[in-house]
């Protein structure tokens, strides 16, 4: 049992490591420290339960969300993996018997919250327990500069110190450069081994949509191409949350709503039911995600921006982390990006880490605006590279681009000559020219900037003043009635006449601007082969039912899929196929086969 190939194949049903997976686990078991970064669904938490079941002792796993590790815990049961928590949410008597196997040895691993692991009750505890290693989850929690930093993951330091010899393994999906070396330096890895495995998601189509009526883009999103799967949206805030989804029940869609402002019951109630169900849909903020493993989520969808690429590429990783076709699909709009910079500067972080922040949105605004490969733009973020994916928006319908120097001067200068102070709507009015009563009033009609822009209709004037918001040469300031106001950026770009330019807003794409993605709906070959793959699903949801665990916890689509086609006669022949091992075998194997040779 101290084969990791072994193992990998008996307890997981794999015949073969991925990637880097192979040397770092190799690297581990021979005692190694190590930063891992690695995209979601990619296997990162094989590279510390497979050292963990080859090494003497327990694996102890540092994960934020208490919440979830039931549901982690329930799917390695299944694989015959001893595995056990101890967190505050838990009643006396488990943590008990938890406690007692953890002092007898008998689990192979064991999840702990960081605030309960520097307990010093727990770590006198540890000091009596043979440890096989550490393995910190989430670890860009660590980081100040990360995009979800967490205080009490700062003195996890203690373990290099504390537990000399004991290898220690940090983990996460998404991290740049600054925060790599922020793990690294907080969590005592210098004279560890960097393992970075890329960050590319072939398998998810990227869309981001300016928002027009964006309940409508978002239902007709789910009913054209995902009216079968399970997905999560994402909204600015509890509100939003709520309304969303109170609108989606009333559309007779299956949607929860998540965030922090629920009770503890109700959240918990909601995220068990996406967790075990199949077709649902859970509305959340940002509350929501972290660590969820729920592999046949199909699409993540943002109704506003997040506040950084970071967390954009972390949140849209939830969908399709068995690998199958997935969708990220967000609609967006400029009064996103003044909100989100009206939390930056509100915030209580010093001024360095505002600016960070500052230029992490602009980095997402970005993106948002891009008129090349979606992807490519993602990854060089990340330092890494890829060609056109033709697996995106901007891939499938190319943007045209215009040199915009002449109307961005037009736009600040009416900006600047209406004193900074009103919206967008009013700013165009004058550039075309419009006689309002408001802009006579305030004798607007009598500057310089009255009707120079009346070339342009007012979809390419918002056009334009929403990309000069995304490049931070125009600011929206939300405190003052949502007034446009000009950046040092801006004027600096005034001031050195410099040239700028812009996405064009073209009649084909005007005709676009609500396409969706392509489907993502699992489909086979022949239609016989679909019938069986929807029957071993309903075999799979009724074991899943039985024992009160989530389906794919039993066998995820990939296996099902594989099933459906290979259509194995024999249990030797279902031990080929990737995802099934000895222990899934013998609970379930004897029905998915019965299930396979009637059809």
């Amino acid at each position: 049992m101290n084969n990791p190939l072994f193992i990998l194949k008996q307890t997981y049903g794999y015949g073969q490591f991925r990637g880097q997976q192979a040397e770092i686990i190799d690297h581990v078991n021979e005692g190694g420290s190590a930063f891992v970064l690695m995209p979601t669904g990619s296997g990162k938490s094989l590279c510390y339960q497979i050292p963990s079941l080859c090494r003497d002792g327990v694996g102890v796993i540092i994960s934020p969300l208490i919440a979830l590790m039931q549901d982690q815990i329930t799917a390695l049961e299944q694989l015959g993996i001893s595995a056990g928590a101890i967190n505050s949410g838990m009643p006396l008597r488990d943590l008990l018997r938890v406690r007692q196997k953890l002092e007898n040895n008998q689990l192979d691993l064991l999840y702990v919250a960081p605030e309960r692991l520097v307990m010093e009750e727990f770590l006198e505890i540890l000091d009596q327990v043979n440890i096989a290693l550490f393995a910190i989850d989430e670890a860009h929690c660590v980081s100040q500069w990360g995009h979800d930093f967490r205080p009490d993951y700062t003195a996890l330091s203690l373990l290099a110190t504390r537990f000399k010899g004991i290898p220690r393994i940090a983990l996460t999906a998404t991290a740049d450069q600054a925060t790599r070396k922020d793990i690294v330096e907080r969590l005592e890895l210098d004279e560890g081994k960097t393992f970075i495995g890329g960050f590319d998601r072939p398998n998810i189509h990227y869309s981001i949509l300016e928002r027009n009526n964006p309940k409508k883009q978002v239902l007709d999103f789910i009913r054209n191409h995902h009216p079968e799967d399970s997905g999560i949206i994402y909204c600015i805030s509890r509100k939003k949350v709520e309304d969303m989804a109170e609108w989606l029940q009333a559309m007779n869609i299956n949607a929860l709503p998540y965030h922090a402002g629920l009770t503890p019951e109700v959240r918990s109630r909601n995220q068990d039911r996406f967790l075990r169900e199949e077709k649902i849909i859970i509305v959340a903020t940002i509350a929501f995600g972290m660590g969820i493993d729920k592999p046949d989520v199909r699409y993540v969808t943002h109704m506003n921006i997040p506040k950084s690429i970071e967390a954009y590429y972390q949140e849209t990783g939830r969908a399709g982390r068995d690998g199958l076709p997935s969708n990220a699909y967000m609609i967006y709009g400029m009064d996103d990006a003044a909100m989100q910079r009206n939390w930056i500067e509100s915030s209580e972080a010093p001024d360095i880490q505002k600016r960070i922040e500052h230029q992490k949105l602009n980095a997402l605004l970005g993106l948002c605006e891009a008129a090349i490969c979606r992807r490519q733009i993602l990854l060089e973020y990340f330092d890494d590279s890829c060609e056109p994916c033709g697996n995106c928006d901007t891939c499938e319908n190319k943007p045209e681009t215009f040199d915009g120097t002449i109307p961005a001067q037009m736009a600040l200068s009416a900006v600047f000559r209406t004193g900074q102070r009103f919206g967008m709507v009013y700013v165009v009015d004058v550039l075309m020219g419009k006689e309002d009563e408001r802009i006579i009033r305030f004798g607007h009609d009598r500057q310089s900037t009255f009707g120079i822009g009346a070339k342009l209709s007012k979809n390419e004037w918002q056009n334009i003043f929403r990309q000069l918001v995304s490049q931070n040469l125009l600011m929206v300031d939300i405190n003052e009635h949502n007034g446009i106001k000009i950046t040092d950026k801006g004027f600096l770009f005034l001031k050195k006449k410099d040239r700028v330019n812009f996405r064009k807003l073209t009649e084909k794409q005007k005709r676009q601007k609500g396409k969706s993605p392509r489907k993502a709906r699992i489909e086979l070959d022949n239609n016989l082969d679909q019938i069986l793959y929807e029957n071993l699903r309903a075999a799979r949801q009724q074991i899943a039912k039985k024992r009160r665990v989530p389906a794919y916890v039993i066998f995820n689509d990939k296996t099902l899929i594989e099933l459906a086609k290979v259509r194995p006669k024999n249990f030797e022949d279902m031990l080929e196929i990737s995802g099934i091992g000895t222990a899934k075998l013998k609970k379930f194997g004897q029905t998915l086969l019965d299930v396979i040779l009637a059809a």
